[in-house]
């Protein structure tokens, strides 16, 4: 049974604001083929599944004290769901670079559902990514590291229990360094190719060799990225897990 009262109102309120706001922003659920509402919905719901761990405690705030909470709620949810949206990106940013290397850049195109701008292969490794999300339950353990950050930090929070901004800069290079280590194996067969039509070029000048170069690397770019798109289960795993790391040592 839940017992209304001025407090629980208020606690409920606080942790909606915050995930809700992390809803918005954070893959899986920021795809925008769900509805704002769905997701307004969804975070209310969660607020009042948390609400006995929210309100325990729980003192009515003034006016302004309030407010300022309500403000710092909704700047926690934007910052754990941008840890998630980098970490996530990365997948997305491996397959731009195979895009890139492989010539498919020409045939971007803008994902209005997606929100991303990209060729074959980010659009192919993005919605696989959210796919492995749904399907291996690793939406279920960002809500769980989600839920977690409340004990850590409470919906009462001051300024002195702000995030550490520090991580963003280890989320941004732990993002590029993913990215490489997803697709660098088809970026140095890419490069390989290319300097093997080059020297061809050189040995055969007769031999237009980088005519043939596009329908070849389109061939090997197809072949070796079956076998990289075989390796995104793997990888989306530990991205689940290194964001699930990088939510609790945010507050910590």
């Amino acid at each position: 049974m839940i017992t209304f009262s001025a407090p629980w109102v208020e606690a409920v309120m606080l942790a909606g604001v915050r995930l809700t706001a992390f809803l918005v922003i954070a893959p899986p659920f920021s795809f925008a083929g769900f509805p704002a509402r769905i997701k307004a919905m969804l975070g209310i719901g969660l607020a009042i599944a948390i609400a006995p761990r929210v309100a325990e405690g729980y003192t009515t705030l003034d006016t302004g004290p309030f407010l300022v909470s309500l403000v710092m709620q909704l700047l926690i949810g934007l910052f754990l769901g941008f840890l998630v949206m980098m970490a996530f990106s990365a997948v997305q940013s491996a397959g731009n670079l195979i895009d890139l290397f492989g010539g498919f850049q020409l045939a971007q195109a803008f994902d209005p559902q997606a929100l991303i701008n990209g060729a074959q292969f980010t659009r192919l490794f993005h919605m696989a990514a959210l796919a492995l999300l749904f399907s291996t339950d690793g939406y279920q353990l960002i809500l769980g590291g989600l839920m977690r950050s409340f004990d850590a930090i409470p919906v009462t929070m001051n300024l002195s229990a702000a995030p550490n901004p520090e991580i963003l800069v280890t989320a941004f290079t732990q993002l590029f360094l993913s990215a490489l280590q997803i697709a660098g194996p088809m970026i140095i067969v890419l490069f390989l190719a290319d300097v093997g039509l080059g020297l061809l070029t050189r040995v055969a000048p007769a031999i237009n060799a980088f005519a043939l170069g596009f329908p070849l690397k389109i061939l090997i770019t197809v072949v070796f990225a079956g076998v990289v798109f075989l390796a995104l289960p793997r990888v989306v795993s530990a991205i689940t897990q290194s964001v699930l790391q990088a939510m609790l040592e945010a507050f910590s």
